[in-house]
């Protein structure tokens, strides 16, 4: 009986964590393009109407 479970937790226990990391690379991705993107519409954002006035 205590096999059995065993068997169970462990059979579905490491997909999952070997699921965490791949994850947490794709988090990792999605905030590494978020904060690209981001500087790249700051970078390229019209200022408006910066003149000089003398």
């Amino acid at each position: 009986m205590a096999n059995e479970e065993k068997q169970i937790s462990s059979s579905s226990g490491p997909w999952i964590l070997e699921l965490v990391p791949f994850i947490v690379v794709v988090l990792i991705a999605a905030h590494v393009l978020a904060l690209v993107y981001w500087i790249y519409r700051v970078a390229t954002e019209k200022l408006p109407g910066r003149r000089k006035k003398h």
